[in-house]
């Protein structure tokens, strides 16, 4: 019913820049948060950065000053921005979206397939 399809990772060194893009798409009413998550061999999934439809915005602290995220509600798109990074931003990342695809119905999340982002020298 809905999708999320990311596009942007890669391989990058240490202090470069990386941009991750997310579209949602299908049966859509509404959506309520956007975001990105990440995992790591080895560890849990954490979260990233996240944008209400409102616009209120939560970072990880690791990535706080780093990362931007931004959102285009027309298109139901969320994007990252990823300067700076570090190796420890290795990882795959995965957006999330909490989608209501009928006025009626609740928010539920779905996730994209993920996208792995390498930063190495």
């Amino acid at each position: 019913q809905v999708q999320l399809v990311e596009s942007g990772g890669g391989l990058v060194h240490p202090g470069g820049s990386l941009r991750l893009s997310c579209a949602a798409s299908g049966k859509i009413f509404s959506i309520n948060v956007m975001g990105w998550y990440r995992h790591t061999p080895g560890r849990e999934r954490e979260l990233v950065a996240v944008i209400r439809n409102g616009g209120n915005i939560k970072y990880a602290d690791s990535v706080k000053g780093r990362f931007t995220i931004s959102r285009d509600n027309a298109k139901n798109l969320v994007s990252l921005q990823m300067n700076s990074l570090k190796p420890e931003d290795t990882a795959v990342y995965y957006c999330n979206a909490a989608v209501r695809v009928r006025f009626d119905s609740d928010y539920l999340d779905y996730w994209g397939q993920g996208t792995q982002v390498t930063v190495s020298s």
